[in-house]
């Protein structure tokens, strides 16, 4: 029997690889292990040169979920899981009053760079999006682009986009779709991941419309899902696209880590990232990608 794109979801890897705080009762007190587990994401995050893929790959996606929300001059705009800032900084553009928000400050740097040169005021703060130290109801319009998607408790953070955005305020969240090539890239790393820990959730699930549904419930109204693409042209070859994703992006960087002492696994994960490039129709120079994302807009109930 075919898995449906949502329990195809279910079994990819997401940042994560240590003991939940949601595993029940244990030896390790809830908060400590917490402090664990976001300690190794923050790491994660940090390692490689996320700023330099956001930038050369998707930096188009930021205005797209900025228009989505239809961010106005003076809006009060968070920009949770905000990396290096490509929601964050248009929205700013845009004469929003904007807060860009992640869990790896690392990241801030080249996105304070990038805030400088496009002229834009904003500012940044480390913050978890699972307990985001924001206000209730503080901000008019709350937006992540690929980004809380990766928060390992999706209820959690669901949860603090819908309490520090104001009643009849905006929300949009854009992620990463199961079926897509970035969910099949995770699920292609699966087989070398360290397993989720218990209580964790895939990333590529927010990419599904039902399960975000799910988790704003009747917290809102006016949502609308749809599904859209991101052309990629950049790469000359899969083993190109393979040896950058290697290099920069962190995901990838700590499947290969856990697995750099054993030659054939490594060979393999190269073998299975080219064929997966390939199968997506990237062959030599001028061959695009098409990565697919859903992109949700809601408001406040």
């Amino acid at each position: 029997m075919t898995e449906s794109p949502a329990a195809q979801a279910a079994s990819a890897p997401t940042a994560t690889a240590t003991a939940s705080p949601e595993s029940g009762p244990t030896a390790t007190d809830p908060t400590t292990a917490d402090r664990a587990l976001k300690t190794k994401h923050r790491a994660m995050w940090a390692s490689g040169d996320y700023p330099t893929l956001a930038a050369d790959l998707i930096w188009s996606l930021g205005p797209v979920l900025v228009d989505a929300v239809g961010v106005r001059p003076g809006d009060r705009v968070l920009d949770v899981a905000a990396g290096s800032g490509n929601a964050a900084i248009p929205a700013a553009l845009r004469g929003g009053a904007v807060v860009a928000s992640d869990l790896a400050p690392e990241l801030f740097d080249a996105g304070r760079r990038r805030a400088h040169e496009a002229g834009a005021e904003l500012e940044w703060r480390e913050a978890d999006a699972e307990a985001l130290p924001f206000d209730d109801a503080g901000f008019d319009a709350t937006v992540s682009c690929v980004g809380v998607m990766f928060a390992p408790h999706h209820r959690r953070a669901a949860g603090e986009l819908l309490r520090v955005t104001r009643p009849g305020g905006r929300i949009g969240v854009l992620s990463w779709t199961p079926e897509g090539f970035i969910g099949q890239m995770f699920k292609t790393m699966k087989p070398f991941a360290a397993p989720l820990p218990e209580g964790a959730e895939p990333a590529p699930l927010w990419g599904d419309e039902q399960h975000v549904r799910e988790l704003f419930g009747d917290d809102v109204d006016d949502i609308e899902a749809r599904r859209q693409t991101v052309t990629v042209d950049q790469f000359a070859s899969p083993e190109e696209f393979r040896d950058y994703f290697k290099r920069n992006y962190g995901p990838t960087i700590a499947v290969y880590g856990r697995i750099a002492g054993d030659p054939d696994q490594v060979r393999a994960l190269d073998d299975a990232l080219v064929e997966l490039a390939r199968s997506h129709g990237l062959r030599t120079t001028g061959d695009a990608l098409q990565w697919e994302y859903l992109l949700v807009t809601a408001r406040r109930a």
